[in-house]
């Protein structure tokens, strides 16, 4: 390998951590200068986490299901650093980057303006996601689920209005709240087992004594419980739409892939440490995931049916996708597990732009919290104000067309109905909890059958008050050409992987197969090769 291509692996780590740093230094009014960094380095982060992705879909790191191991400051696990590349992670990675990307180029047609450090918060987020995607241990998971935190409480607080920093109040307790139990319950583990490295925990789970395995179960729950709440599972999940409806549109945008990161530490864990080669340990939690699962989907999807007005609408679309996910991972079928992994692309980049469209359709009304008084002084005036709504160039024709088309996939991406990716989805997870059999599985299925009922009866009708039947003297449609360009991006991608859904199915398929086997990761970071 060539010396960048071994060090490919953490450019999407160091990268915006350089660039955000050097943005602290560099005054508010270089907006170009800043908006074209930040672009750029979401462009280079795409193109590493492609190439990284595409590694890991070929087997190009010595062939077969593997992982890509880097050691920093070349001390091996698990006594050094490392960071672990893997089909699971590399495919959060690029969701992450094309999520990210798509929300910055939203945010440029106004929204780093509404307030101070936009740029610099958002790359710090970035880097947090993708630290504690690639990590291999539980401490630095903590390092950068806390620098993704810190990052994410002032994108909540972007722009003015009471009713935002209200949400964002809220949203900063219950993290906080998070953390709190992220300690105790890695203090636990680390007191039992002696390690935090991942890969070093799962070969010791087995081995624990009797007289200490309760004290570890008790450990991994505290620790399940804090991510569960990032995940917004019912009943800890009340924080999620409050907080992201009161976002502005691009951080809720940005937003929907951190309860993912929850539900990706979820899926590495359990699998990891308590498959069926943990002994005693073997499949603990299973069964609160199921059901926990199941609690969300239902809860969302009475949620979306009630709800007036589209950035809730779409939060309670993230619980649903989050709860979907967990739910699956309870049944304990690698084949579900797939389908549930191809469902989770597609739901959040839908949920994604259907922040961005609340956004544009519900933009003027009395109760848009981007028009209410300041707060605090450094807040900035409205970037939608009638100075700069009607700047040449903004104004999309065919405005009502557009959005209304790209309502209709958002719409049947969210409730999963033929013939874009979330169906696909949906039937893939269907036909293998068929094979399963039994109560459970039978009754998830009856569950998703009537979720995608409940999302479709709800987005449909918010879509037709807010698109054919306004008020009169409601204002026109302004879309301006980055909004369109960054939805169009996003409903693209569901299309592209809708029409490429076979090749994605057979990536899922091989991730949930290498989750499924721990020992091929746990070869990689403690005796395979890597840097």
């Amino acid at each position: 390998m060539t010396d960048w291509h071994s060090h490919l692996i953490i450019g999407p780590i160091v990268l915006p951590m350089i660039i955000a740093s050097a943005m602290l230094m560099a005054n508010e009014r270089r907006r170009i200068l800043k908006a074209s960094l930040s672009l750029a380095a979401m462009a280079a982060i795409l193109i590493m986490a492609l190439i990284l992705l595409h590694e890991s879909a070929n087997g190009a790191v010595g062939g077969g299901d593997t992982a890509r191991v880097y050691r920093l400051g070349s001390w091996a696990a698990p006594y050094g650093v490392v960071l672990v590349a893997d089909r699971l992670s590399t495919m959060m990675v690029a969701l992450t980057s094309v999520l990210g990307g798509c929300a910055l180029i939203f945010a440029l047609a106004r929204w780093d303006r509404a307030g101070p450090r936009f740029h610099a918060l958002f790359l710090l987020l970035i880097m947090g996601v993708n630290g504690a995607l690639l990590t291999g241990d539980l401490f630095n998971l903590f390092v950068f689920f806390e620098v993704m935190l810190a990052a994410s409480y002032g994108l909540a607080l972007h722009g003015s209005g009471e009713a935002r920093v209200r949400a964002g109040l809220i949203y900063i307790a219950v993290n906080l709240t998070a953390s709190l139990l992220f300690l105790i319950g890695v203090s636990l583990i680390y007191g039992v087992t002696g390690t935090l490295n991942m890969a070093d925990l799962a070969t010791r789970v087995p081995a624990i004594a009797a007289s200490d395995l309760g004290l570890f179960h008790i450990g991994a729950a505290v620790l399940g419980t804090a991510f569960l709440v990032k995940c917004a599972m019912w009943p800890v999940g009340f924080w999620l739409t409050s907080t992201y409806s009161a976002a502005s549109a691009p951080a809720a945008a940005v937003f929907a892939i951190l309860s993912k990161v929850g539900v990706y530490v979820i899926i590495r864990l359990s699998l990891l440490l308590f498959g069926a080669d943990a002994g005693a340990s073997a499949g603990f939690g299973l069964t609160w995931l199921m059901f926990g699962g199941l609690a969300t989907i239902a809860f969302g999807t009475f949620g979306l049916i009630a709800s007036r007005d589209l950035s809730r609408a779409a939060g309670f679309g993230v619980m649903i996708s989050s709860g979907t996910v967990l739910a699956i991972l309870g049944v304990g079928d690698p084949a579900a597990l797939s389908g549930a992994l191809f469902y989770l692309i597609g739901s959040t980049l839908a949920c994604a732009a259907l922040f961005l469209l609340a956004e544009i359709l519900q933009r003027g009304r009395e109760a848009d919290v981007g028009e209410a008084r300041a707060v605090f002084d450094d807040e900035y005036r409205d970037p939608f104000d009638d100075e700069e709504r009607n700047e040449p160039g903004l104004v999309i024709p065919a405005a009502v067309a557009a959005l209304g088309g790209a309502f209709l996939i958002c719409t049947l991406m969210v409730a999963g109905m033929p013939p874009l990716a979330g169906f696909v989805g949906k039937l893939s997870m269907i036909s293998a909890l068929v094979g399963v059999g039994g109560a459970a599985a039978w009754t998830l299925v009856a569950v998703l059958s009537v979720s995608s009922l409940g999302a479709l009866i709800g987005l449909t009708r918010l879509g037709v008050g807010a698109i054919w039947t306004r008020d009169e003297d409601a204002p026109a449609f302004v879309v301006g050409a980055a909004e369109l360009t960054a939805v169009a991006a996003l409903l693209g991608a569901c299309v592209f992987l809708a029409i490429f859904a076979g090749a994605a199915l057979i990536y899922t398929d091989h991730t949930a197969a290498w989750l499924a086997e721990p020992q091929g990761y746990i070869h990689a970071v403690l005796g395979g090769g890597g840097r």
